[in-house]
């Protein structure tokens, strides 16, 4: 669903003394990827990765805020246009440079840094027909204006995605705000290396277990889904020892009564070496809470849900990667590209069958 308050949408020259013109961001030859809702306005557009309209639903303005970050969206389109770029309004106060990724026919083709003025451009691409994707920065306030190709161009909608369907839930840690570009999160690795339509909701210090959002994940469409749980709850003591568990099982099964016989993969916390035997605001260490996760999905296995499955977070990201540990808690960019490579292989072994 859209959030508009924009007129129809039209296509806006610009830049004609450089041979280029902006389509806007809510013409309708852009399809928008991997998000929950739209939100037009008449100068920008943005992706919602929580229902805009039941906005009022999701307490927290921390977690609204990060729902209206970009992570896994994206701006498909196909064109004939040997110049891409586009341009944002520039509303982010964030210290780091904000990128943005260009996918050309399933392809990494280039990132570009986000200019103080908004502006972003990639170099000429090679001629003729192909398929666009603008992914757009993972973290932090992105508000896309227009997209901007080469006068001569043309542009028309991308086919509708046959893909396989790929959700994704977790922390600050499945957000990746310090992964080398929007494609080299985790979850955009793994979609890629997998050929799967990714819906990232990885909300930064925001999963906790909310049953809104287990009840909208319930009802998204997902061939394959990984949750990844528990850092934010020892962080910030969501819970504690005895309500961990169950909150644990109502979200799974919350999801589960949506997504019958689809492979659901539990991932445990990452390491973090001083957290590991150490109780944190919840009361529990982090190999507690880890052994919590694990009791979750067995408890859900033993009542007949043979379609879940756990993977342990060392297995992902162990002791031997402490090192990619930026701040002990978030791996860095060689540290997420490590994790993808870890998880890839799970959710291909998981889903081979149903393919």
């Amino acid at each position: 669903m859209d959030v508009s308050t924009s007129e129809e949408p039209t296509t806006n020259p610009r830049h004609a003394a450089s041979g280029r013109r902006e389509l806007r961001s809510d013409d309708p030859v852009l399809s928008w990827a991997g998000v929950v809702e739209m939100e037009h306005t008449p100068e920008w557009s943005r992706g919602w990765r929580l229902p805009l309209r039941r906005i009022g639903l999701f307490p927290g303005d921390d977690l609204r805020f990060r729902a209206g970050m970009q992570a896994g969206v994206r701006v498909e389109f196909d064109t004939d246009a040997r110049i891409v770029g586009g341009r944002a309004v520039p509303v982010s106060d964030d210290a780091e440079t904000q990128i943005v990724d260009l996918v050309v026919d399933g392809r990494l083709a280039g990132s570009v840094p986000v200019g103080a003025s908004g502006d972003f451009s990639f170099g000429e691409l090679p001629a003729g027909e192909k398929s666009v994707e603008l992914w757009l920065p993972q973290f932090g306030d992105f508000r896309l204006a227009a997209v901007e190709v080469d006068a001569a161009a043309r542009v028309w909608p991308a086919s509708p995605s046959r893909r396989p369907r790929l959700l994704t839930y977790g922390s600050s840690i499945t957000q990746c705000r310090t992964a080398a570009s929007p494609t080299r999160t985790w979850p955009a690795i793994v979609a890629r290396e997998l050929d799967l339509d990714l819906t990232c909701l990885g909300f930064a210090g925001e999963c906790h277990l909310d049953p809104m959002v287990g009840r909208m994940i319930r009802d998204l469409p997902a061939d394959v889904l990984v949750a990844c749980l528990g850092i934010n709850v020892y962080g910030q003591g969501t819970f504690t020892k005895r309500s961990f568990l169950p909150a644990m099982l109502g979200l799974l099964s919350t999801i589960r009564d949506g997504h019958p016989g689809v492979p659901l993969i539990v991932m445990s916390p990452i390491v973090s070496p001083e957290r590991e035997n150490t109780a944190g605001a919840s009361g529990m260490s982090l190999a507690g809470m880890r052994a919590q996760v694990g009791e979750a999905v067995q408890l859900l296995r033993e009542d007949g849900d043979k379609d879940i499955q756990l993977l342990d977070g060392l297995d992902v990201f162990g002791p031997g990667q402490a090192h990619m540990l930026g701040d002990g808690v978030h791996p860095n960019a060689d540290g997420y590209a490590h994790m993808a490579g870890s998880i890839t292989p799970v959710v291909r072994m998981a889903f081979a069958p149903a393919r």
